[in-house]
């Protein structure tokens, strides 16, 4: 990179760590903020508090760093919403995504380290895991929001609860009155939060882990809000067409509930009954890797079939005519070249939505991977040692302005001034 595009980066870099932490209520959060900031982006293998004391130069005073980033009481929510209003205003988002990444542990020490499945890992496996709330849109998402999943074993009002992690509360500074609470309710609650902070998008999506879940969806209701979220091949529904009906009545008794005539069948089973015939061709965008796009790009292309279906389970609201399932769209996948759907998305978007804005929204999703992949990868988001709830918090959303700043900087430079910064 040449010194007069070096130079501008850094003059980028010093007023976007001013504007974002400008609730930094003392002017030695926001210098040793800006100083872990320029250690998150600078190189380097681990961006762990010592090695990136290392590369700091002068600035490198490993205890005041870590002091910061561990103990130092200032609240990540005033950071996280000032990276928010900054973030909206660039990408204009288009959803809240939700998902969930594994932090992988060798002990046992830290804050809510337990044997939990992770998809970092794909199995179970000794961790953390977090879960973010991102800003998203076709062209950029940034994380704005974060939670550590604190598991049953770490909640001394738990049946599950386990006595040494327990023990552990006090040393890794865990707030008296968190406890167990499930990945999905985290998931509303940062939804509220972002709200809080005049963040309104209308629109969520997020994967299987928190759409096979019926009290999710009716929470993403209650709330105004439209989703496109993933399910199971073994969730069940009942076609549109399905009407319920009451049972003749003896006299005695309570009188019975109105039910289906047939059995709720699953999703996968409603598509295969649809058959190939339904599924239909369409882009959702182009990728990155060279193919037959119209830029020289491979297009990222498949066959989908959506139907409109009544979602068993919970979720059933009360009509004039008794007990009736809501209406929903069920959004199938099915490669040309497999045998049967291979992804599922429920969705409650209007009944005149575009099978091509089912699609889009559905894969929307895949952002949030690359987010990921970014922070992991070079900003060192699974690279903090420390073992304290305040220090996870902190250091997430840390990489998660480290990570905002690269977007903004792709966004504004050519790809070439980017990849050399």
């Amino acid at each position: 990179m040449m010194a007069e595009e070096l130079a501008a980066v850094r003059c980028d870099l010093e007023d976007f760590a001013a504007e974002v932490f400008e609730p930094f209520a003392r002017a030695d959060q926001r210098r040793w903020g800006g100083v872990y900031l320029r250690g998150l982006l600078l190189d380097g293998r681990r961006k762990s508090v010592e090695p990136m004391a290392a590369r700091l130069g002068e600035d490198g005073n490993r205890q005041p760093l870590a002091h910061f980033i561990t103990i130092s009481p200032w609240d990540p929510a005033h950071i996280r919403a000032r990276l928010a209003w900054r973030m909206q205003q660039v990408i204009n988002p288009t959803a809240l995504v939700i998902d969930d990444t594994g932090f992988l542990k060798d002990g046992d020490s830290s804050a809510c380290v337990s044997r939990q499945y992770t998809g970092t890992a794909g199995k179970v496996t000794n961790c953390q895991a977090g879960v973010s709330l991102h800003l998203a849109s076709d062209g950029a998402s940034a994380a704005v929001d974060w939670r550590l999943f604190l598991p049953e074993s770490w909640d001394p009002a738990s049946p599950k609860a386990d006595p040494d992690k327990v023990a552990r509360r006090a040393p890794c500074g865990i707030p008296v009155e968190v406890g167990h609470v499930e990945k999905w309710q985290l998931a509303l609650d940062m939804i509220d939060e972002t709200r809080s902070w005049g963040i309104d998008i209308p629109l969520a999506v997020a994967d299987g882990g928190y759409g096979d879940t019926a009290a999710f969806r009716l929470g993403l209701e209650e709330r105004g809000l439209t989703y496109v979220v993933g399910i199971s091949t073994t969730t069940t529904a009942q076609p549109e067409e399905a009407q319920p009906h009451t049972p003749p009545y003896g006299g005695r008794g309570p009188r019975p509930r109105p039910v289906y005539p047939e059995l709720a069948r699953t999703v996968k089973n409603l598509v295969i009954a649809a058959g190939r015939k339904a599924a239909r061709p369409v882009q959702w965008r182009e990728g990155s890797r060279p193919g037959s796009g119209r830029s020289g790009v491979k297009r990222m292309y498949s066959r989908f079939v959506a139907l409109r279906i009544r979602p068993a389970g919970r979720g059933i609201r009360k009509n004039t005519d008794g007990l009736e399932l809501p209406v929903r769209w069920l959004l199938a996948e099915w490669p040309a070249d497999q045998s049967e759907p291979v992804q599922f998305w429920l969705s409650n978007l209007p009944a005149d939505t575009a099978l091509a804005i089912l699609v889009r929204t559905a894969k929307l999703r895949w952002r949030i991977e690359h987010d990921y992949r970014e922070m992991k990868q070079a900003l060192g988001l699974a690279h903090f040692e420390g073992r304290t709830w305040r220090g996870w918090h902190h250091h997430v959303t840390l990489v998660s302005v480290a990570h905002a700043f690269c977007t903004l900087q792709r966004m504004t430079r050519s790809p070439k001034g980017t990849a050399s910064a």
